[in-house]
């Protein structure tokens, strides 16, 4: 099996860090692209487990940090542009996907004999679930799309009436990182840029357009996105596939860090499902 980590530069935007598993055969795999959630980063938990037994499955597993996700390239892990963080919003991460995918499946890359172009998977988890299917929903290249305790709806995440007020007059808020203790900064543009471009980052909307493979798979006690989001989903698209986990919550079992070889058992139920449903 190869990994390898590998920076996407682009002109005049923050870098992309990456990294991909797969089977060195020289077969065209499906790939799997995985995008992280909010205060996510691709090397949380269990993730890199999952990237390996994905890629024993023979798919051309890739995961990223969106690039304003508040770590840089030499720090992937925790925090230390926090100055990124404020500046993120949803389009930025719309952006990242779309550049990962075209990245992936040009014809100069250097791993084009070991993957499949034209079979694209996207799986995205919690806040990473919205943003796939807002890409799946608007870019023929995805085949299928999946996801992981994914949100049903950003803007009803938002403050509003005095929260909002205040937030507006001092221009950013605040919201604590549980691991590392952080006072983590939202400018007041993460608002504003979702007002702009509401009709695309409406999820029920982008939820309805889907016309591809869509399986959604969710904990029935999940307490950050609850399992009523999924079935939302769901019955916005009634083609779609809704996989419950009994008892199972927004991590699946996971933790950070993960310092076991093999996967919690609701998170090995999800990825036994995910293998399933893209072959």
């Amino acid at each position: 099996m190869i990994k390898e980590t590998s920076i996407l530069h682009r002109e005049n935007k923050k870098p992309i860090q990456l990294d991909v598993s797969f089977n060195n055969n020289g077969k065209q795999k499906p790939i799997l692209i995985f995008c992280h959630g909010y205060k996510g980063f691709k090397d949380w938990g269990c993730w890199n487990v999952m990237a390996s037994r994905m890629a024993n499955e023979d798919f051309f597993f890739l995961k990223f940090n969106f690039s304003h996700n508040g770590g840089t390239m030499e720090q992937p892990i925790d925090f230390p542009d926090l100055n990124a963080f404020g500046e993120n919003n949803f389009t930025k991460e719309l952006e990242d996907l779309e550049n990962v995918i075209s990245w992936i499946t040009s014809p100069e890359n250097k791993y084009s004999t070991e993957l499949n172009p034209q079979d694209v998977i996207l799986v995205g988890h919690s806040r990473g679930g919205g943003i796939v299917t807002i890409k799946a929903s608007e870019d023929d290249r995805v085949t299928k799309l999946i996801t992981l305790a994914g949100a049903s709806d950003y803007k009803s995440r938002f403050p509003t009436g005095d929260q909002l007020a205040y937030w507006r007059n001092e221009g950013v808020a605040y919201v604590e990182n549980g691991r590392t203790k952080q006072q983590m900064p939202h400018f007041i543009q993460f608002y504003d840029n979702f007002i702009e471009n509401e009709a695309r980052l409406t999820i029920s909307t982008a939820t309805k357009k889907i016309r591809i493979p869509y399986l959604i798979i969710h904990g029935t006690t999940d307490e950050t996105v609850t399992f009523q989001e999924a079935e939302a989903l769901h019955n916005w698209n009634v083609k779609s596939e809704l996989f419950a986990i009994e008892n199972a919550n927004h991590v699946f079992g996971a933790s950070h860090p993960w310092e076991n070889d093999s996967l919690p058992d609701d998170l090995e139920i999800a990825v036994n499902k995910i293998i399933n449903f893209s072959k």
